[in-house]
C-alpha cells in the first residue's frame, strides 16, 4: 500500500505470486490496470470471484513464476510479496529469467522477502542483501533495499523491501 500511496507503484501491474489477490486487487481501486498469477488454482479461483464481487477488472491467471509465458504481455510494474524467498539459489535464476519476460526494460520489480534479520529459525528461508544484489546483478539495477516487516499472525516478521529496475 505505501508504495502505491507514494507513487512508486505506476502504470500496467502484475503481482506475481498474488495468492487471492488482495494487493492486486487494491491496485485496481486506485485506478491502476493490474493483473495477478499463482501457481495455485484454488488462490486463482478465490481472486477472480473477488474481482467479480467487488466490480473490478484484473486478470488472474494459473501461472508458473519460474516460466511467466502467462500472461504475455509486459508491465511497467511487478511486485512480489512473499515468493522470491521461497526459491532455492538454482530456482531465483530462472526466476529472474522469467521476471526478465514480463518486466518492460525500464520497469520496475518491487521484492519484499523474509530478512536475515528475522531472529530464530522458524519459517521461511531467511534472504541477505548481497542474496538479493546477486540474484539481480545480470540486466537488473537494485534502486534500493530496505527494512521492512511482514505482518504474521504471530506479530511482525522482518523482512527487505527492494525496487529493482530492468535494464
Amino acid at each position: 500500500m505505501r508504495l502505491a500511496e507514494t507513487g512508486q507503484i505506476t502504470g500496467s501491474t502484475l503481482d506475481v505470486g498474488c495468492g487471492t489477490g488482495e494487493n492486486a486487487l487494491y491496485l485496481a481501486e486506485r485506478g491502476l490496470a493490474a493483473a495477478g498469477v499463482d501457481g495455485a488454482p484454488t488462490a486463482i479461483e478465490k481472486a477472480r470471484a473477488k474481482a467479480t464481487q467487488r466490480g473490478l477488472h484484473v486478470s488472474f491467471e494459473v501461472a508458473d513464476a519460474l516460466d511467466l509465458s502467462v500472461p504475455t504481455q509486459q508491465f511497467d510494474t511487478v511486485i512480489d510479496s512473499g515468493l522470491f524467498h521461497v526459491f532455492s539459489d538454482e530456482d531465483r535464476r530462472r526466476f529472474t529469467e522469467s521476471l526478465g519476460r514480463v518486466v518492460r526494460p525500464g520497469g520496475t520489480y518491487f521484492l519484499m522477502c523474509f530478512s536475515d534479520q528475522q531472529p530464530g529459525d522458524w519459517g521461511p528461508r531467511r534472504v541477505t542483501q548481497a542474496e538479493i544484489r546477486s540474484a539481480f546483478s545480470d540486466g537488473w539495477h537494485v534502486n534500493y533495499i530496505q527494512p521492512s516487516a511482514f505482518e504474521t499472525n504471530v506479530g511482525d516478521a522482518h523482512a527487505w523491501l527492494a525496487s529493482i529496475s530492468r535494464l
